[in-house]
């Protein structure tokens, strides 16, 4: 058993070039964006306590494809989704003469219209420009490798490119973030958005989710891989479990008089109020605090190649998620230990929002054959591989090659 080759940019491109040619038979496109998906590799469910998170982006992403319309005989923008795992209908059309507001139908395009009306508003554009596009994506939905961010930041560079306006990588995030928030309704933190712009080849990303900076950590060894398993058991973030997780941790938070967990300095603070705050509430913030730290630690220990103290932190991680974020699922604990079981396995855990999706396993290149059979005949479900390389952030794509 092999991991699946990844679709890499230039053959999305091509894929997508095709689609486009029947879509659109009489017309050539002139803009296309991409945006990466990511992978975390430890800091879980700490970006919205303005904690460290060290995620890469991956191979896989969006790619938006398409070209402004003549504003003169139209003034709406024509969308349309090639993905088979979202909600019909697969394309809308948006007025810009109107007011964009939220849809109730489908739920995958405020993804798309909540950066463009958060676009148009923050460039205050007075010349609102009609356009047609075609959305692929390589990034399995649900499955905690950040689909949302890769779109949303592929849109906001669709946008960038159309109106010649570029936003600062940072400021682009936070817009894409606030989309998702405001139109999608899901309360996340700023790291997949940020990562998706601030990427680079070869390199994890120390995201300070406090002020949003961040600290590119080289990742060149060859003979270490960064393996993600999907479970292939979806998650909905917007189902509640999230949502209910960030209200969890924001009830620890005032409880301490913060205004997030990332100001706690020591677990002593804590126990010091144990006794004042719910069992549930209590392991929602140990979780947070500990993960802010293995994050810090962790970013260190691979920047040393210590890949040893590094898998030992991914073990813990996953321990606490499963334990005190109650965020695993049965698969992905099964995943985990099968993982764990292998020789060269260095270490392993659930990535993502949790409830199904991915876990990801950093494993020396010699066992990775041995690592991905394994898990195969050892988990009850049907699990996909996917070995991935840090991959550079957004970007345009020309389209003259």
């Amino acid at each position: 058993m092999v991991s699946e080759k990844i679709s890499a940019v230039e053959q999305l491109r091509e894929n997508l070039l095709q689609s486009y040619r029947v879509e659109f038979p009489d017309d050539k496109p002139t803009i296309c964006a991409f945006a990466p998906g990511r992978v975390n590799l430890i800091g879980e469910h700490v970006d919205y306590n303005d904690g460290f998170v060290f995620p890469m982006a991956i191979p896989f992403g969006t790619m938006i494809m398409g070209k402004a319309l003549d504003e003169s005989t139209t003034s709406k923008c024509y969308i349309r989704t090639l993905s088979k795992d979202v909600d019909e209908p697969k394309s809308i059309e948006i007025d810009l003469t109107q007011e964009i507001s939220p849809l109730k139908s489908p739920k995958w395009a405020n993804y798309i219209v909540g950066v463009l009306a958060l676009f148009l508003n923050q460039t205050k554009r007075d010349k609102k420009l009609p356009f047609q596009i075609l959305i692929s994506t390589t990034v399995p939905i649900g499955g905690g490798l950040s689909s949302s961010a890769s779109v949303e930041v592929a849109m906001c560079t669709f946008l960038e490119l159309l109106y010649q306006d570029a936003l600062t990588k940072v400021d682009k995030a936070l817009l894409c973030c606030k989309a998702e928030q405001t139109y999608a309704n899901v309360p996340c933190g700023i790291m997949d958005q940020y990562t998706a712009c601030m990427a680079e080849a070869n390199h994890a990303l120390l995201i300070d989710c406090r002020d949003n900076t961040s600290k590119s950590i080289p990742m060149m060894n060859k003979d270490v891989c960064v393996l993600v398993t999907n479970s292939n058991v979806k998650h909905a973030l917007v189902s509640g479990t999230y949502a209910e997780r960030v209200r969890h941790c924001q009830e620890a938070a005032n409880l301490l008089g913060l205004k997030k967990l990332r100001e706690v300095n020591s677990m002593k603070e804590l126990e010091n109020v144990r006794d004042k705050i719910s069992p549930v509430i209590y392991k929602r913030a140990r979780h947070v605090i500990t993960e802010i730290k293995r994050a810090e630690i962790g970013a260190k220990a691979l920047s040393k190649n210590d890949y040893k103290e590094f898998g030992r932190l991914m073990y813990e991680s996953h321990e606490s998620l499963r334990d005190d974020f109650e965020v695993s699922c049965q698969e992905l604990d099964e995943l985990v230990e099968l993982a764990r079981s292998v020789d060269g396995v260095y270490g392993s855990r659930m990535t993502g929002g949790g409830f199904g999706g991915c876990t990801v396993t950093l494993v020396a290149k010699s066992a990775v054959e041995k690592c991905i059979e394994t898990m195969k005949n050892g988990y009850k479900g049907t699990a996909s591989f996917y070995e991935f390389e840090p991959s550079d952030g957004a970007h345009a794509v020309d389209l003259k090659q």
